[in-house]
């Protein structure tokens, strides 16, 4: 075992380029990036499936501190996000920090150290201060689990792994869930398929993409002092007052149930389909998502639409619960991913020899969803309770990531070697938390989604404002963390 940096990021995504570049500019050079993948990008490096874009405006999901006027769309495409990211890692001189090709499969506290062992795939290890997480929660595909799945002799991939030497022209293809990257790719295979059919077990709230590109003349315009950053303003304000309904009270959220049902009723005129497609659960309880062609894709004449559970598949087809068998030349799983399970199936040992999963044995929380207690400088992006339904998750990130440089600080200040966030304080944060929570409307009528765990409990949305988030860790209070000298 060698001993190597004094700080490890886990990812490069939005999470892991931006604690590094705040590294730096903190005048913290001794650190690395592991990425597991041959190049950086995170999500937006992993999902190429045909129309795959954000669904947050582009001038908001960016790093407030690297603008970019020369967006070419309100919703950028994923190769523009990705070249963002890479254009960051070059400007920012993160070339040298970056190890690709390197999975980290362990962390272990060594209590006697004081630092951690962070074990690879590859059979390295190695000690470091202070580990940083930007792995992400959308990283780990789900598959839903039905009979006969492995039987199957076409190609089958999820859409986080698309497939792109097989050709969905002229082909029978299936399309299982109806997600968010499912509303993004759908329209794209049944302009190409010879018959598409979309297996929905719950029908999305969608509303209209208020999307356009940018035309050079705009473009300039941006690139005037001050001018991308009042957009950006703008935008951060106006999506900040959805947020009304998810974290004041569930009735507010009429308006955008009246907003999604006149765009289902203008897109769709069967009403037969139009039943089908109205979801049975209280707007904002699962993603809200955005499009202007998914629905007209439904209607053609080559799409259809099955609302039955699945019950078996078999060599070239699928069995519906109606007793209907399908024939499929193709699978396409939408299915979304594990959430929580991305957090909770981590091989994590803190002090004492205690595993995060005995740790999380009641649920998966953190103290702002950044430090948990027995693992000391182990911080986590994006981290329990930290996602959002409104607006861009890098304005949490960012709100985050200077948290976890606070906690730095105070180690230099104090010379202690570690930091360990106190029980009590996590406690007490996350009981007001879930208590915030359980009058929202995330816990409407039963509704289940993946913001859930196996109990019920919301583990994944933060249930206010992002200013609240970024007011509340705006300063690293001493007195929650016991220091570890």
């Amino acid at each position: 075992m060698r001993t190597s940096p004094g700080m490890t990021i886990i990812g490069s995504g939005f999470a892991g380029l931006c604690m590094a570049i705040k590294l730096k500019e903190a005048g913290y050079h001794d650190f690395v990036i592991l990425e597991k993948a041959a190049e950086l990008g995170g999500t937006w490096r992993d999902n190429t499936y045909p129309g795959c874009a954000c669904d947050v405006p582009s001038h908001m999901y960016s790093f407030s501190f690297e603008l970019n006027p020369g967006w070419s769309r309100m919703f950028s495409p994923q190769e523009e996000i990705r070249d963002y990211l890479r254009a960051c890692a070059e400007k920012y001189g993160l070339g040298p920090h970056l190890r690709f090709g390197t999975e980290v499969v362990s962390l272990e506290y060594d209590d006697a150290a004081r630092a951690w062992r962070v074990g690879t795939a590859d059979g390295e290890a190695f000690t470091t201060n202070a580990v940083v997480s930007g792995a992400g929660a959308l990283h780990l595909p789900s598959f839903p689990e039905i009979a006969g799945r492995e039987r199957f002799r076409g190609p089958a991939f999820h859409s986080a792994g698309w497939d792109h030497s097989v050709d969905l022209t002229g082909k029978r293809v299936a399309v299982i869930g109806t997600g968010a990257s499912a509303v993004q790719f759908v329209p794209e295979i049944a302009r190409r398929a010879a018959h598409l059919t979309v297996y929905q077990r719950t029908a999305p709230w969608i509303q209209p993409k208020p999307d356009f590109a940018f035309p050079e003349r705009a473009r300039r315009l941006l690139a005037l002092p001050g001018a991308a950053r009042t957009l950006r303003n703008a935008i951060y304000w106006t999506l900040e007052t959805r947020a009304l309904g998810f974290t004041v009270d569930p009735r507010l959220m009429k308006a955008h149930e009246a907003l999604a049902l006149r765009h289902l009723e203008r897109q769709v005129p069967d009403p037969g389909l139009r039943a089908r497609l109205t979801p049975d659960y209280t707007i904002g309880c699962k993603r809200i998502l955005l499009s202007d062609d998914y629905y007209p894709a439904l209607t053609r004449e080559n799409v259809e639409v099955v609302t039955d559970a699945i019950t078996e598949i078999r060599e070239g087809s699928i069995v519906d619960a109606a007793g209907r068998e399908t024939a499929a030349d193709v699978i396409v799983y939408g299915t979304g991913f594990k959430v929580v399970d991305a957090l909770n199936d981590q091989r994590i040992t803190g002090r004492n020899g205690r595993k995060i999963q005995d740790a999380w044995q009641d649920g998966v929380e953190a103290y702002h969803g950044v430090t948990v207690a027995g693992f000391p400088n182990l911080f986590f992006l994006l981290g329990p309770n930290t996602g959002l339904g409104h607006n861009s998750v890098v304005f949490m990130i960012e709100s985050q990531v200077r948290y976890v440089i606070g906690c730095l600080r105070l180690l230099s200040r104090t010379g202690a070697r570690a930091l360990d966030v106190r029980p009590e304080a996590q406690r007490a944060f996350n009981d007001r938390l879930q208590r915030r929570l359980s009058a929202l409307v995330w816990n409407e009528g039963g509704c289940r989604s993946w913001y859930l765990d196996s109990r019920g409990v919301n583990r994944t949305v933060w249930p206010g404002f992002t200013f609240e988030y970024w007011a509340r860790t705006r300063k690293v209070d001493p007195g929650a963390y016991r220091l570890i000298r």
